[in-house]
C-alpha cells in the first residue's frame, strides 16, 4: 500500500479537482447522510428498542470515522489554526464532541443532559454545504445582503414594540395582554400570519388594530425575499460572468457548460470558490 503525501492529502480532502477528491467527497457526503439517519432512528423509542445496540455500535462507528477525518484535515491543511477557527472546522468538531462527552457524563439524572448533546449531532449534516456550490452561491448572498437584512428586522422589531405597546393599554390584562412582552408576543403571531389564537383582541379598536396589523404582516412578508433573491441574482450573474473562453475570452456562460456558446471551444473546469 503507498501512503499519500501531505500534498496529496490535502488534494484529496479539500479539493474536487480531481477524481480521487471527487470519489472522497461522494464517499464523505454518504456517510454524513448516513449517520444523520441513524441520529433520526435513534430518537425514536420504537426502533431503539429493537436495534439500540446496532444504532449506538453505528454512532461510534461514524464518531471514529469522522475524527479521523478532522485530525487528516488538520495534518495537511495549509493554515491548521485558520481551518481549526473556520466555519467548517468548528462544524467538523461540533459533529464528533457530544459523542466523547457523553461518556464522561454518567448518572441517571444527567441522562437528559446527554440526549441534548447527541442532538448536536445534527451539525454534521452541515458539513454537506462546502460540497455544493449552489449552497455557497447562496450563502454568499446572504452575506451580501445582511446589512439590509439587519435593517428589515429592526424596522420589524419597531412595529412589533409598538403593536404590542398598543395592545396592552386597549385590550389590558383582563383580555390576555397581561404584559408588553406578551402582548408583543401576539404581535409576531400575527405579523407572521401564523396566528394561534391563545390571545385575541375582544375590544373593536382592538380588534381594528389588529386587522391592520395582519395586513401589513402579508405586506411585509416578502420583503426578505425580495432581498436575498435580488442579491442571488446578482451573485449568479457574477459568477457566469466569472468563466471566460480560454479561446475567444468571451464571458457570460453557465457554471456548468463544457463548450464555449461563442466558438464552440472547449471550456475550463470552473473553480470550486
Amino acid at each position: 500500500m503507498r501512503w499519500l503525501s501531505k500534498e496529496q492529502l490535502y488534494t484529496v480532502i479539500f479539493g474536487t479537482e480531481t477524481p480521487a477528491g471527487r470519489r472522497f467527497d461522494l464517499l464523505l457526503i454518504a456517510a454524513i447522510l448516513l449517520s444523520i439517519l441513524v441520529l433520526f432512528l435513534d430518537s425514536m423509542s420504537s426502533v431503539r428498542a429493537h436495534i439500540g445496540n446496532v444504532l449506538y455500535l453505528m454512532e461510534w462507528l461514524f464518531t471514529l470515522l469522522f475524527t479521523l477525518e478532522y485530525a487528516v484535515r488538520i495534518y495537511c491543511a495549509q493554515n491548521r489554526f485558520a481551518y481549526i477557527r473556520s466555519f467548517y472546522g468548528l462544524i467538523d468538531l461540533l459533529a464528533i464532541v457530544p459523542t466523547y462527552l457523553a461518556i464522561f457524563i454518567p448518572g441517571a439524572s444527567f441522562l437528559l443532559i446527554v440526549r441534548l448533546l447527541r442532538v448536536f449531532r445534527i451539525f454534521r449534516i452541515l458539513k454537506l454545504m462546502r460540497y455544493v456550490n449552489e449552497a455557497n452561491v447562496l450563502w454568499r448572498s446572504l452575506k451580501q445582503s445582511r446589512r439590509k437584512i439587519l435593517v428589515f428586522f429592526s424596522s420589524l422589531f419597531i412595529l412589533v414594540t409598538l403593536f404590542g405597546s398598543l395592545l396592552y393599554v386597549v385590550e389590558g390584562p383582563e383580555h390576555g395582554f397581561t404584559s408588553i412582552p406578551v402582548s408583543m408576543y401576539w404581535a409576531v403571531v400575527t405579523i407572521t400570519t401564523v396566528g394561534f389564537g391563545d390571545i385575541t383582541p375582544h375590544t373593536p379598536l382592538g380588534q381594528a388594530i389588529a386587522s391592520i396589523t395582519m395586513l401589513m404582516g402579508y405586506a411585509i412578508i416578502a420583503v426578505p425575499t425580495g432581498i436575498i433573491t435580488a442579491e442571488l441574482g446578482q451573485e449568479m450573474r457574477r459568477e457566469y460572468d466569472d468563466r471566460r473562453c480560454p479561446q475567444c475570452e468571451k464571458g457570460g456562460h453557465d457554471s456548468d457548460a463544457l463548450f464555449c456558446k461563442f466558438c464552440g471551444g472547449e471550456m475550463e473546469e470552473p473553480q470550486s470558490k
